[in-house]
């Protein structure tokens, strides 16, 4: 069974989603990207895929740095790196047989890159609209699950009976 990668321009997510939109405004680029990489850790667990989620160091300086929050990837690329260029390497080497590769981006010029290499491409409205889907089916599917009657292989007249005898022992 192939493996579905998905590859997420960091800030263009943080940029254009509606949670995250004003932090990123206000440059609280901290907090916008926990919102983000909590909400695709959800995301991730519910569709089985993996993903890696990659944001601009290019004016930071230092190497590429690489660490997993909330089971996702995150990367942060090296000096002189855009987020797009790591993105579209990545893409291009990932893209395989065994392996589906979705870039979620707004960046139209990227979104050609890697449609060219094979990968498939996302939008931020498109991912924001699927991650929040999910996140009500999960909503929708705990609410239903702690609404339900717990399961006991007990007859009603046994949990009767076994009520009696423990009020009998106090």
């Amino acid at each position: 069974m192939k493996k579905n990668l998905l590859i997420v321009d960091g800030y263009n997510m943080i940029g254009s989603w509606a949670e995250t939109h004003q932090l990123f405004q206000n440059n609280d680029l901290e907090q916008a990207r926990d919102i983000l990489l909590k909400k695709l850790s959800d995301y991730a667990g519910f569709e089985g895929l993996e993903v890696i989620c990659v944001f601009d160091a290019q004016f930071v300086p230092g190497v590429t740095s690489k660490f997993n929050v909330h089971n996702v990837l995150v990367v942060f690329t090296k000096e002189d790196e855009t987020a797009d260029s790591y993105i579209e390497k990545l893409a291009g080497k990932c893209n395989n047989a065994l392996t589906t590769v979705f870039v979620a981006t707004s960046d139209l010029a990227e979104q050609w890159v890697v449609f060219s290499q094979g990968a498939m491409r996302v939008s931020a409205r498109e991912l924001e609209e699927r991650v929040n889907l999910r996140k009500q089916d999960l909503t929708r599917h705990a609410t239903h699950i702690t609404a339900q009657k717990p399961r006991t292989v007990w007859a009603d007249a046994q949990l009767d009976e076994l009520k009696k005898l423990m009020s009998n022992m106090s």
